[in-house]
Formats: C-alpha cells, structure tokens, sequence
C-alpha cells in the first residue's frame, strides 16, 4: 500500500524541531452548544474571533456528556433530542503569547466554564497561509 504523497514528504521531526521557535500551546475552552452572547452562539463567536487574532487553527469538539462545577447541570443527550444541550471544547493551537493574548479578548462571554492552556509538541510546523 503507498503512502500518501504527503507523508512522503515529510522530513522527520528532528530535522524540523529547530525550525519552531517557540513551544506550541493549546488553549481549551469549555462551555455548552446552547451559551449564547447576545443573539450568538459563544463557540461561534470564539472561533470567529480566533480567526481574526490570526490564530494558528482552532476546532470545536462537541462532547456526548460532560459537567463542571458542582452547582452546574450534567450535560446530556436526551431522548429524541428535547432539552439537549451538550458540552463542547473549542481548541486553539498557536505560540503561548498569541494565546494568552487571545484568552483576554473572550473574558467578555459568559458561559465560558473553564480555560486551560498546555504546551504541546507539534509533529508539523505550524502555517498561517
């Protein structure tokens, strides 16, 4: 079986690791698919405005189940489909200073429950093209 063309062109890793600067990071955000910010849905808003901080990528994740603080409801599917509203992480990847800088520009939505960021090791380098 061939591998895709890509793979092929893949140097490994270690010939590439110089090439990053700095560490990758990854910034979570948890909330829920009904958090709305006025008449938006919050994970719509968050990716739009990581799309104009011009971050490396972002991608929202929609969990089968999940809940946060002790106060807060478990989030849940329900039979056929009344009443769901389930749990999503949006996931951003870029260097630590452009995320820590974009954490600040979300503090204004509520019905973000939880931010965490990490440092990841990247088998890509990452592009803004």
């Amino acid at each position: 079986m061939r591998s895709p063309s890509f793979i092929t062109k893949l140097r490994p890793f270690e010939d590439r690791r110089n090439e990053m600067s700095e560490e990758t990071m990854l910034l979570r955000l948890y909330t829920d698919e009904n958090a709305r910010h006025g008449d938006e849905a919050v994970m719509d808003l968050v990716i739009r405005r990581a799309r104009r901080a011009g971050l490396a990528g972002a991608t929202v994740l929609r969990g089968r189940a999940g809940f946060g603080a002790r106060t807060a409801p478990i989030h849940e599917h329900h039979a056929f489909g009344i009443a769901d509203n389930l749990p999503v992480v949006i996931e951003m990847v870029d260097q630590e200073a452009a995320l820590r800088a974009f954490a600040h520009t979300v503090a204004d939505l509520h019905h973000i429950g939880l931010m965490t960021l990490e440092r990841v090791e990247t088998l890509m380098p990452l592009r803004r093209d």
